[in-house]
């Protein structure tokens, strides 16, 4: 199989994959007293978490001129910061070159590929996060026009994953364990 395919096929069963190991978490914990076994056998209908989706307004519009994004030479720059921080290995001489290297495809993602610089709603369950707050799985869209960009996330222990369009627009992919 070519290398290409097989990276589209990991990316497409990983999620997939953690989903099936995530585990049941609809079943309750165990009754520590009398009182508690009572209350557990009644046959009131479980309440369920609030899943419908939820609206935000997210970014910022900058203005971003259409002819730079065409240029392949300006998809490695950072338009937004093209020097590093203060934070950023203040005492490192190389600070400068590490900082693009860190950043390397920052207008790529963000402005190119990215919807950064338009003005756009992003629905899901957790809209204005990458990852979910307890754990777990999040989703959302972001709307522009007639396009619809999807995000997904997975966050259990020190496992991490996300694919898509954040909260600002841009792309982004992580993969930590």
């Amino acid at each position: 199989m070519p290398l290409p395919f097989v990276t589209c096929l990991a990316f497409l069963l990983l999620p997939l994959f953690c989903f099936l190991c995530s585990g049941c978490k609809t079943t309750p914990a165990p009754a520590t007293n009398q009182a508690q076994a009572e209350l557990l056998q009644t046959n009131k209908p479980a309440t369920r978490k609030e899943t419908t989706p939820k609206k935000a307004h997210t970014n910022e519009v900058r203005v971003v001129k259409h002819y730079p994004k065409w240029n392949p030479v300006w998809w490695f720059g950072n338009v937004d910061r093209p020097t590093p921080p203060d934070w950023y290995r203040p005492d490192d001489p190389g600070r400068q070159r590490r900082w693009y290297w860190r950043n390397s495809l920052h207008n790529f993602t963000h402005y190119v590929i990215g919807i950064y610089d338009k003005p756009f709603v992003r629905v899901g369950r957790y809209p204005d996060r990458v990852m979910a707050p307890n754990g777990g799985w999040n989703w959302a869209v972001c709307k522009y026009k007639f396009l619809r960009l999807p995000f997904i996330s997975y966050q259990k222990g020190g496992f991490k994953f996300y694919c898509g369009w954040r909260e600002r627009g841009n792309f982004g992919m992580k993969l930590n364990f």
